[in-house]
């Protein structure tokens, strides 16, 4: 299947967006990034590929092609991608965190467009080489696509402009266990080997995504408003807001999870602080297993760029961004950023 032609400029003076490339795992947070992406002006969201996660890799994909559809997007190309990690291990989909099939068991009609017939690597290196070097990952999930397309390509990172993972956790407690958050946790060696593959990587993990919120008056908005992307938002979340309410919230909302890495790998959200800092992964059988390892010693001398220094870490926004993903979803009559 050929790749869709890149979308115009948003004017004639402005210039072409970079293609983006999104691997998720089509829960309820990766829907709401997918929802921004589209509605975002300058934006060109080339192709998605999917992975077990929150779901596993197929049915993230029909979930990703029922959302896109409700934004009309049905021209860009969804495959589906690993079901395992790479140790071959499965874990438990979070219908506690994202309901009864991964969008808080809001039933959607059945798509009108199919999963690609590629497999998510062959999506993932076939897009990078049609944009020759411009490419930009946008990673929402456990990282065995990207590793696995590693192996596939080895020249991916040439390939590759840049790379943003929402994951980890430096100084904030993780998800999955008391270290571990869940994209970098349920696959730790795929982790590993993306975060020391010689590309430009950004990291954004919990220390800023469990500081960027919604609230219940900003869910009624989303529910009230016309534009259907509002809508399918504010009934998803439904359930989100139930899990972080009565686990690790003191008010019924949510964490911008995917949606705020989406705003920063485009460019709408700048960092705060985002020093640069050698990050690895704990593989080890351990009670540490899955964590991100950051060297942030240099922490009261202003973060120096340390020698072998592998990833621009974010660890401060301005904590605006709910307010942003609300008045992007809910403006009612807009057209899909193409």
């Amino acid at each position: 299947m050929p790749l869709p032609a890149a979308s115009p400029a948003a004017s004639p003076s402005a210039p072409a967006a970079r293609p983006l490339l999104m691997d998720c795992d089509t829960g309820i947070d990766d829907a709401l990034a997918l929802l921004y992406l589209c509605l975002t002006p300058g934006t060109d969201l080339r192709a998605v590929t999917t992975v077990a996660g929150n779901t596993g890799a197929e049915r993230s994909a029909l979930n990703t092609l029922q959302v896109l559809e409700t934004v009309g997007r049905t021209d860009i190309p969804v495959a589906a991608g690993a079901e395992t990690a790479l140790t071959g291990a499965v874990h438990d989909e979070v219908s506690t965190v994202h309901g009864e099939g991964g969008l808080g068991g809001v039933a959607l009609p059945p798509p009108t467009a199919a999963p690609d017939p590629r497999s998510a690597v062959e999506l993932i290196v076939e897009t990078a080489r049609a944009a020759g070097g411009t490419l930009d990952i946008l990673a929402t999930a456990p990282l065995t696509n990207l590793a696995l397309a590693l192996r596939a390509e080895p020249r991916l990172p040439e390939l590759v402009h840049h790379v943003t993972v929402m994951g980890g956790a430096v100084h904030h407690p993780g998800n999955i266990s008391p270290v571990a958050e869940a994209n970098i946790g349920h696959d730790p060696e795929a982790a590993a080997a993306v975060l020391a593959a010689d590309w430009d990587l950004t990291l954004v993990p919990l220390d800023v995504t469990m500081r960027e919120n919604l609230t219940e008056e900003q869910r009624q908005r989303l529910l009230a408003s016309d534009s259907p992307a509002g809508r399918l938002a504010g009934e998803i979340l439904d359930c989100y807001f139930t899990f972080h309410e009565t686990t690790c919230l003191p008010f019924r909302g949510c964490a911008c999870h995917d949606p705020l890495a989406a705003a920063i790998a485009v460019g709408e959200v700048v960092p705060r602080l985002a020093p640069r800092l050698p990050v690895t992964v704990d593989t080890a059988d351990g009670a540490a297993r899955g964590a991100l390892v950051a060297d942030t010693r240099g922490i009261h001398r202003g973060y120096p760029e340390l020698p072998g220094a592998g990833a621009t870490v974010v660890l401060e926004t301005d904590g605006t961004f709910g307010e942003l993903l609300v008045e992007r979803l809910t403006r009612s009559g807009q057209e899909t950023a193409r």
